[in-house]
């Protein structure tokens, strides 16, 4: 089953990285610790990988709706209720989604084994981080992320209410006070490395289609085979638009136990984005108990 998400049109200008102010510190109790992938600030890329396979889709779409690019939609609202963190490696967020009463909501459908997956990077998409925050029974959402680097970071919480037919993803920036320098997106490339693994990119981003995108698992050369389910998937992949930041999340073909998937070394995936531009993407996979993630810049080209 091909799962496709969406991102949207862009924005009208590109949003620039201003001055940051003095961050104001939030104290709060402590939380349940999430299943947090092991990530690296950019997750080093060997240009000498070449460049992408072809691509697949064919056939011209309608533009997506934004993705990510709202705070609000549909009548529901992602409140943070502290939008200037603390500087810190283990900073904790804190936030709400209101719905049309204006009161937070409490009732959500599972997605891939969450109640709500919570998207944390900068807006230079040198850092990234896939969480999944414990809710109150206020509806008041927790969770522990790295904030050590200052600067201008966006938050997407993805999820379903109980009493919608379709999930939504909502997204907020933080403003983490300190020395700042935004580092320079590491060129396009078909080779992640996240040591002692690599993975490969084959496959091509062609605006208005959908392509088809596997991604291969090596460690020490040779090929990964015991990939472990990680939410329902042997990998979950997202991508970021550079620039607005427009928010694209899809999951592989086939799924753990369906009797026709292996568990690598190969995740497919089918993606689909409305317009050309860079992308950056980051894929988490689960082996040896431990969730990783390899991280591309790919260039979709116009149709």
């Amino acid at each position: 089953m091909n799962a496709i998400a969406k991102v949207g049109a862009f924005a009208g200008a590109v949003v620039a990285l201003g001055g940051l102010g003095s961050a104001v510190g939030a104290s709060v109790g402590p939380l349940g610790e999430p299943e947090r992938p092991t990530h690296q600030k950019h997750a080093p890329e060997n240009d000498s990988g070449g460049g992408h396979g072809g691509h697949a889709g064919h056939g011209a779409k309608t533009a997506p709706e934004a993705t990510g690019l709202n705070v609000s939609q549909a009548g529901y609202t992602l409140d943070v209720v502290e939008d200037r963190p603390q500087r810190s490696a283990s900073a904790t967020l804190r936030f709400r989604i209101l719905g049309t009463d204006h009161e937070p909501v409490t009732r959500f459908e599972t997605a891939h084994g969450k109640l709500l997956h919570l998207i944390v990077v900068r807006r230079d998409l040198a850092t990234y981080e896939h969480l999944h925050p414990v809710m109150a029974d206020d509806g008041t959402w927790s969770v522990t992320a790295d904030l050590a680097a200052a600067g201008t970071y966006r938050v997407f919480a993805d999820f379903r209410p109980a009493t919608e037919a379709e999930g939504l993803t909502l997204g907020q920036d933080l403003f983490v006070a300190g020395p700042y320098e935004p580092e320079t997106l590491p060129p396009a490339a078909a080779i992640s490395t996240v040591s002692p693994y690599e993975v490969n990119l084959d496959g091509h981003l062609v605006a208005g289609q959908t392509s088809r995108l596997t991604l291969t698992v090596t460690r020490d050369g040779e090929p990964v085979t015991d990939l472990e389910p990680y939410l329902e998937a042997y990998g979950h992949l997202v991508a970021l638009r550079d620039g607005d930041l427009a928010y694209l999340h899809v999951h592989p073909e086939g799924a753990p136990g369906d009797g026709r998937t292996d568990p690598g070394p190969e995740i497919t995936f089918s993606a689909e984005v409305p317009s050309a531009g860079t992308y950056r993407l980051f894929l988490d996979f689960k082996h040896a108990g431990e969730v990783r993630t390899a991280a591309f810049t790919a260039v979709a080209d116009a149709h």
